[in-house]
């Protein structure tokens, strides 16, 4: 199996995230399937004097699915698009935090693709979930 981080659909949605450059996400594909994202929060990402923003967070488990389905459908040619999301809080992000998101391909069909990420923190804690349901789509021309 080839390094999916170095395919070249995958290099072009690093090339235009200009968003996960943003806020400073990085990520590993392990596997179809599986992506490790990782960021530490700076103080850019808070909303209150200690706590990340909840939409930093959702942002971030968006890209966790996202590119986890993405790894999935690559080698066909295709890419993704988020139909809806749905995330689940259970502990604050704080400043400093250095989390970690992983994505899981729950089950595919011929265009849509269920995921779930989660979102721990340093010291192993859960702090977040989602489920959500992808689209697959063929990729534009590079002249699109």
């Amino acid at each position: 199996m080839t390094d999916l981080n170095q395919h070249p659909i995958i290099l072009r949605y690093i090339e235009f995230n200009a968003f996960g450059r943003l806020v400073g996400m990085s990520f590993n594909i392990t596997q179809p399937g599986i992506v490790v994202y990782s960021l530490t929060v700076q103080p850019e990402h808070l909303a209150t004097p200690k706590a990340a923003h909840g939409g930093l967070i959702a942002g971030f488990l968006d890209a966790v699915v996202g590119v986890g389905a993405l790894s999935v459908v690559c080698e066909e040619g295709m890419i993704v698009s988020t139909v809806e999301m749905k995330v689940s809080y259970f502990e604050p992000v704080l400043l400093g935090d250095q989390i970690q998101g992983v994505s899981k391909l729950m089950k595919r069909g011929k265009r849509i693709l269920f995921m779930e990420g989660e979102v721990f923190n340093q010291h192993g804690v859960l702090v977040a979930k989602a489920s959500a349901t992808m689209n697959a789509y063929p990729a534009p021309l590079k002249s699109e």
